[in-house]
């Protein structure tokens, strides 16, 4: 299917897409005081059945991964669920290995068990309990399990395409017989291109193309989200505090309307006059804003939307213009 059509699915219907995600585990009496201690949000409170967006960070709170804390019971075991897009689980195991000193948890990277099918779109709660059964979170970042064909789905409702959606996690064997259900029951299969399109229109930044360990987590955009600031102790929390209070970051994740022409390619520079104010990561051509679209890195003080910013090289004469996050703002 084509990516115009995928688009249409995705904003009218229901869409899914088949991403691949790495998943860490955390178990054990301590699980949430330890992940608690590592990671910017509330683990140590978060009840059974839901979950939030986080990050973990280095000790001057640099960003390690990006993603978000499920607490849940799998195969009748109590357990928190640590999970990113695909390719990172031995990264992050690592990291959390690394602060494992004397706590009772056991950590396992899970991602080669698990899959996970995410579903977009209007209609796509509606498809989801016609095919469960059974009534949907109406949280974000809160999941059921559910019997489907016999086998465990964890369902967890979220918004990170800006449009409802749903994220079914289970057994990797049975990815197949479970895509074909909810293909059955209406859903469309949409591309790659087509979520990467809806991504960067949400603004929803990935690693490492928006973020890596030499990312302030604050730069990030994600604050307000996924950063508690009440919590307590954490690693990374006094730079982060200093930064709160200080009332501004030197750069921050913004959106960038390109006008006609190519995407942006990674790391392209922007300016206004002759200096440059920041750098492109991703970019897209969007057919719903008639242009193309980039996220950027802004420094303090060219932050403002509407802003009008010039694109290199200078003597071609393209001109960008700031955006707040998510472009176009749709709810």
């Amino acid at each position: 299917m084509d990516s115009p059509q995928c688009l249409v699915t995705a904003r009218q219907g229901a869409a899914l897409f088949d991403l691949g995600v790495s998943v860490v585990e955390l178990a054990g009496p301590d699980a949430r005081l330890f992940l608690h201690n590592l990671c910017t949000q509330d683990v140590k409170n978060l009840p059974p059945g839901a979950g939030v967006e986080t990050f973990l960070t280095t000790a001057k709170a640099r960003v390690v991964a990006h993603g978000a804390v499920s607490h849940l019971l799998w195969q009748g075991q109590p357990a928190l669920w640590f999970d990113s897009g695909p390719g990172h689980g031995e990264r992050i195991l690592n990291h959390l290995n690394h602060f494992l000193i004397s706590e009772q948890v056991e950590l396992a990277d899970r991602s080669n068990d698990l899959a996970m099918l995410r579903l977009v779109g209007p209609s796509a709660a509606a498809l989801l309990e016609n095919v469960v059964a059974a009534p949907l979170p109406a949280t974000p970042w809160h999941h059921v399990t559910r019997a489907v064909d016999g086998t465990d789905v964890i369902i967890r409702h979220q918004v990170i395409l800006n449009l409802p959606g749903y994220d079914c996690f289970f057994v990797r064997a049975q990815a197949p017989a479970l895509r074909e259900r909810l293909i059955a029951a209406g859903a469309v299969a949409g591309s790659d291109a087509t979520h990467e399109l809806l991504r960067v229109e949400a603004g929803w930044p990935v690693y490492p193309m928006d973020m890596d360990e030499n990312r302030f987590v604050v730069e990030v955009g994600r604050a307000a989200q996924a950063i508690c600031f009440t919590k307590g102790c954490f690693l990374g929390q006094e730079p982060i505090v200093m930064a709160r209070d200080r009332g501004q970051a030197n750069r921050l994740l913004m959106g960038v309307l390109c006008g006609a022409g190519s995407a942006l390619a990674p790391g392209t520079r922007l300016f206004q006059e002759d200096a440059e104010v920041g750098q492109a990561t991703s970019s897209v051509v969007s057919p719903r804003l008639g242009q193309a679209i980039a996220l950027a890195y802004l420094r303090r003080g060219h932050q403002q939307p509407g802003m009008r910013l010039t694109v290199e090289p200078l003597s071609a004469g393209r001109v960008a213009q700031v955006s707040e996050l998510p472009f176009g703002q749709r709810t």
